[in-house]
């Protein structure tokens, strides 16, 4: 029961866990600052938004806007704060509880610090033939939407690892990031290289933080000692 409560002490990781996601990280700013400077990218990229924009449907509509709710800025906190509160009280899990908060908060809002450096404006709503909600701004590169699902499903994941739950994980994972990532693009808010691009900074972060984790998330733990009062902490490796 105990290695049930502690079995996010340790997470697979990348063995260059800082300079593989170095490289990762610099050839995502790369790519989205080109998709930022030339026309004929946006252009293409726009084509897609545009006709989806012709195939709205309310049974679609609705799915999108729900989406856009659920998967919110607003919702992602709940999500995650819930999912770790869950761990926390209810399992009685502090290690497995602050491991899936940090992957899945890590991963999400490494997705803004590409928003910031890209700075790509979002579709011109205007253009579209069945704007539904438009959103104006510099923050289309990648989607914080699509992240959010990403930075979810892998934490989710890494939770389920090694159990009867894995596999099913994966599967809801993959479905429910999927359709996170269409809803943006039928939505006309992002174009389908922002979405795509997500996938990568989510996972890019997420190589980082469980690196990071293995290395110093145990011993910063022992330095609360309130979480041992709430389920077992291992002591960190010498």
């Amino acid at each position: 029961m105990t290695a049930e409560r502690t079995r996010l002490a340790r997470l697979p990781q990348l063995r260059h866990w800082i300079a593989l996601p170095l490289v990762f990280a610099v050839l995502i700013v790369a790519a989205g600052l080109t998709l930022r400077s030339d026309p004929a990218f946006t252009a293409a990229d726009f084509s897609v938004d545009a006709v989806l924009s012709h195939h709205h449907t309310p049974p679609r509509t609705a799915i999108a806007l729900f989406v856009n709710v659920v998967f919110s800025p607003a919702g992602g906190v709940g999500m995650i704060a819930g999912t770790c509160l869950f761990l926390l009280l209810v399992r009685r899990s502090p290690v497995n509880a602050v491991a899936t908060g940090l992957v899945a908060a890590g991963s999400w809002v490494s997705s803004e610090l590409f928003k910031l450096i890209v700075a790509r404006h979002r579709p011109d709503a205007a253009a579209l033939f069945d704007p539904i909600t438009p959103e104006p701004g510099t923050d289309s590169f990648p989607s914080g939407h699509t992240a959010l699902a990403v930075a979810l499903a892998i934490a989710l994941f890494l939770l389920a690892r090694g159990t009867r739950w894995q596999w099913p994980v994966l599967v809801i994972g993959v479905a429910v990031t999927v359709t996170v990532a269409l809803s943006r693009i039928y939505l006309g808010v992002h174009y389908p290289t922002d979405v795509a691009a997500s996938f990568l900074t989510s996972l890019t972060g997420a190589s980082f933080i469980t690196g990071l984790w293995n290395k110093v998330g145990l011993t910063v733990l022992a330095r609360l000692p309130f979480l041992a009062r709430l389920g077992p902490v291992p002591a960190p490796a010498s």
